[in-house]
């Protein structure tokens, strides 16, 4: 069993920059794919960014590309997702997830899951 612990959420400015951070246990992290989702109010969560296991692979939401990031560091089972220039539109609780299979940008393939860190964007 996979257990994910998220931090790094916050209240920043806009145009201000904010890193999470996601450490894994649990699992062979190093075969996991990662990735990061969001759910803002109101709303269904969306995918945000994704990473293959060696990290030669990534994949953002069309919102975010340019502005976000997604990192792994398998030595020490975490993924990062560095978000910079945030907006207002970037106000979510951010969820890590964890993948025995494929780098996929929907939350069903997605086995694992953090309990979130909420980042808060002010105008």
């Amino acid at each position: 069993q996979v257990q994910l612990v998220e931090s790094g959420g916050g209240l920043v400015q806009a145009g201000e920059s904010l890193r999470l951070s996601c450490v894994a246990s649990g699992g062979t992290f190093s075969r996991l794919a990662m990735a990061w989702f969001r759910q803002a109010p109101g709303k269904e969560r969306e995918f945000v960014a994704t990473i293959s296991w060696s990290a030669g692979t990534k994949d953002y939401a069309d919102s975010v590309k340019g502005r976000f990031t997604i990192t792994r560091d398998n030595a020490k089972s975490t993924v990062h997702l560095q978000m910079n220039s945030l907006k207002p539109d970037d106000t979510a609780v951010y969820y890590c997830a964890a993948s025995g299979g494929y780098w996929v940008k929907v939350e069903a393939g997605y086995d694992y899951w953090g309990q979130g860190t909420q980042v808060t964007v002010s105008s």
